[in-house]
């Protein structure tokens, strides 16, 4: 009862105090219940004032026992760290046993991308007579256009568009809105979708502000617009596994390629950290090693074409 009574306390410090999504609330708790769920499976009587470094290592030990990844294992030492975090903080106790916790050393896999030429080539796949033609190019053009989550595009308002400024108002991670520029070409779909399509649905009366519906006047899911781009990959018979989540790779990728300030792409993504922004710099390195190697003098290729 007691680990229920912390643990809600901690539910409440994420939401309110740290502002996080439900998605990202419901993660770190199911964090905390692995590890009371451990002590349940193992018989031991541990209240949070209790625990040491040795118990939670030793957890660690027990879920790698089941394969669990890499990825999924730091996840869940960090969920366990902010929980004693928040713990310390209510003083409950006087220090956090998770603190000297090391996490698995994680490879950071570079994300896929798109080039332009696949990207026009995806776009200019859909059959703009099917009635969902025109919706379906206005999303693609703003999750490219615009480097959007999947979330935010199926919850982006009519009345968080501002096309005369070039911007749109976004709701990301934690409920942060942020400003993000829109082109003209996104903004040109945009608008013959809103004009030719939109305007001749029965919208639902709780849909009436969300920008992309479907044929029966609701909002859009996450499924259907990994569906829509799963059936013009199909389509134009490209060899890459793509989701939605590769046109905001590509956006990056892009901009950073040609030269965009890192600091402004972090802030069009909504990273908190430029760490996170700065994993879409690996292009712009690997261009940046190889322009080295072939033409500073000291380098083995430059040696060998003198």
């Amino acid at each position: 009862m007691i680990w229920q009574n912390y643990i809600k306390g901690f539910e409440s410090y994420l939401k309110l105090e740290k502002s996080l999504s439900v998605n990202s609330i419901e993660a770190y708790l199911h964090d905390i219940l692995k590890f009371v769920q451990y002590c349940e499976v193992f018989q031991i009587e541990l209240v949070p004032e209790k625990v040491t470094l040795k118990h939670l290592n030793e957890f660690i030990y027990w879920i790698n026992s089941f394969g669990i990844s890499a990825t999924s294992q730091a996840r869940i030492i960090s969920g366990i760290k902010a929980f004693f975090k928040y713990l310390v903080l209510e003083d409950v106790i006087k220090s956090s046993p998770a603190e000297l916790m090391e996490s698995p050393k994680i490879g950071r896999k570079l994300p896929d991308t798109l080039s332009t030429v696949e990207i026009n080539t995806l776009i200019s796949a859909i059959d703009l007579s099917n009635s969902n033609g025109h919706r379906n190019k206005a999303i693609l053009e703003t999750l490219y256009g615009c480097g959007l989550r999947v979330t935010e595009l199926i919850t982006l308002k009519i009345s968080n568009l501002f096309f005369q400024d070039g911007f749109i108002k976004i709701t990301g991670k934690g409920n942060k809105e942020r400003l993000v520029p829109i082109g003209n070409t996104a903004i040109k779909s945009i608008n013959i979708y809103l004009e030719n399509v939109r305007n001749q649905l029965t919208i639902e009366k709780n849909s009436s502000d969300t920008l992309f519906i479907n044929n029966r006047g609701s909002h859009l899911t996450r499924v259907m617009i990994f569906m829509i781009i799963k059936d013009l990959v199909k389509k134009i018979g490209l060899k890459k596994t793509i989701s939605p989540h590769t046109f905001r790779h590509s956006f990056a990728t892009h901009l950073i390629e040609g030269g965009a300030d890192l600091r402004a792409v972090q802030e069009m993504l909504g990273h908190e950290s430029i760490t996170t922004t700065e994993i879409y710099t690996h292009l712009d390195r690997e261009y940046l090693r190889n322009s080295i190697l072939q033409f500073h003098p000291r380098s083995e290729l430059h040696l060998r074409k003198n």
